[in-house]
Formats: structure tokens, sequence, C-alpha cells
């Protein structure tokens, strides 16, 4: 369960970002999360809920995911595709010779924020 090391962090980052910024409450937090992350999306916000009330200023927070899609790249013919619908082989040349571009992710995309 890689999710609750990832929300320990995410929060970790939250309240230093608030001590630096004067924050005195975050209100929202958009997350962008790629598509094969690995991240249970589910279990992912029912972290969020129980840690955010262990940190103050997150207390009242809320948390959007937003999805990325997966992009493979193809070096053999130099063409992109969704992952998650083709996998490694590439679906135009049926190479292995491919590149996730995009998609394993989890990036803070924007807060909300109260400052004192």
């Amino acid at each position: 369960m890689h999710e609750m090391g990832i929300i320990i962090n995410l929060a970790r980052t939250l309240d230093e970002t608030a001590e630096e910024q004067n924050i005195v409450n975050i209100g929202k937090v958009t997350l962008q999360v790629g598509e094969v992350s690995g991240i249970m999306t589910d279990l992912f916000v029912d972290c969020w809920n129980y840690f955010k009330g262990r940190h103050p200023v997150l207390k009242d927070s809320e948390l959007i995911l937003e999805t990325i899609p997966a992009v493979t790249y193809c070096s053999s013919c130099e063409k992109t595709y969704e992952t998650v619908k083709y996998g490694k082989e590439c679906p135009y040349c049926h190479s292995g010779e491919t590149w996730l571009v995009q998609g394993n992710e989890c990036i803070i995309k924007e807060i909300e924020a109260e400052t004192a």
C-alpha cells in the first residue's frame, strides 16, 4: 500500500509550503495522477481523509484527482499510442522498442489556500 507513503510525503510537503508561505488553511489540493502510476485512487482518497485530520492546515481540505493519460512512444516507427489499450507492443509496427512518455506521475497541480 504505497498510497499511504505518498500521502505522508504529500502532507509533509503541504505543511512545509504552508509554513513558508504563511498559509493558515488549505481548502483544495489538485493532484494529477498518472493512469499507470499504480495508485489506487479510492484508497488514495481514503488515506487523504485519514491523514488530513492530523494536519491542522489540511483539516478542511478537499482532494481533487485528475488523471494523466498513459502514452507510450515507439522508437522503431516514432509514433505514440495509448499505453493502457495496447501495452508495451506498438500497435503500428509491433515493435517492443517502446518507452513510457507519460502516465506514471503524481504531481501537485494546484493548491487553493488562505494566508494569514
